[in-house]
């Protein structure tokens, strides 16, 4: 099976980068701002992004008042076919989601599905008053009328091709592979 590099550690971090800066612009700061992570790779994520974001402000003590984590297990649309994950905890930073931008961050954005079931999760919590997709890699393919307002990279990929992103906090390093497709 063919693999091949898209994005290393670098690249990686630039694009986080951009992403931070592309969500205090949007936002008019970082004020009433929460980022919710999707489980699994997305939460390390969103970690990521709020401390760029708190470093950005220069107000290194609210990265941990911006994150939290949306588990999304019960609200998925496959639950009948047999695919299943163990559900993680969900955690919402003390001052709640009500009346604020709400930034899911997740990795890869394929179908849409896991947005729609996090968005259901979402509506279960609380109101914010907007809701925001960031993710690190974009591939296309949706099955849903769903878009992500901050992209790390857009990667076009045939639906034979698999996305993988590894991280060091779960993986021990940071890149993005493709593997699959054509040999």
């Amino acid at each position: 099976m063919t693999q091949r590099t898209v994005l290393d550690a670098p690249d990686m971090k630039r694009a986080m980068t951009r992403i931070a800066h592309e969500i205090i612009e949007s936002n008019k700061g970082s004020d009433d701002l929460v980022l919710l992570g999707i489980p699994r790779r997305g939460v390390p994520l969103a970690t990521r992004l709020a401390e760029q974001i708190a470093s950005i402000s220069a107000r290194p003590e609210m990265a941990g008042e911006l994150v939290g984590s949306l588990d999304i297990t019960m609200y998925r649309d496959d639950l009948r076919s047999g695919a299943y994950r163990a559900p993680e905890p969900t955690t919402i930073p003390a001052a709640g989601i009500d009346a604020k931008t709400v930034v899911l961050v997740d990795d890869v954005l394929f179908s849409g599905r896991t947005i729609r079931a996090a968005l259901d999760a979402l509506s279960d919590l609380g109101r914010p008053s907007k809701v925001r997709l960031a993710v690190l890699v974009d591939r296309g393919h949706r099955d849903l009328p769903i878009r992500a307002d901050h992209v790390g990279k857009n990667l076009p990929t045939s639906s034979s091709e698999r996305v993988n992103v590894s991280l060091a906090e779960i993986d021990g390093e940071d890149g993005v592979t493709i593997s699959g497709g054509r040999e």
